[in-house]
């Protein structure tokens, strides 16, 4: 069992995992595999070693941020290259007239 401050100290580096492109189950199996079979007497310490020792390299994909956009009918702020819908406004159904 852990506490809520072991898992607020543990959180940042779980969050280095998952900003190197680890899936979920990635960071899972890394903190869980091949556990010792007798109790562990800090297990918080045992995990933060885990999160740091086995870190996976940083990714090599590009990192693209578009710029905010507003959309055209709900005026709900997203990211995209160009002006125009939202996804919510992309796939509803069309139930009125669009100004476009």
């Amino acid at each position: 069992m852990l506490s809520g401050r072991d898992i607020e100290q543990l959180a940042p580096g779980v969050a280095a995992w998952l900003e190197r492109d680890a899936s979920p189950e990635a960071v899972r199996h890394a903190l869980t595999a091949h556990l010792p079979p007798e109790p562990l007497r800090r297990p918080a310490a045992f995990l933060a070693h885990r999160l740091t020792d086995a870190l996976p390299p940083p990714s090599t994909r590009p990192v693209r941020t578009d710029p905010l956009q507003n959309c055209d009918l709900c005026d709900h702020a997203f990211r995209a290259p160009e002006p125009g819908l939202c996804r919510a406004c992309r796939t509803a159904p069309r139930t009125h007239a669009s100004p476009l």
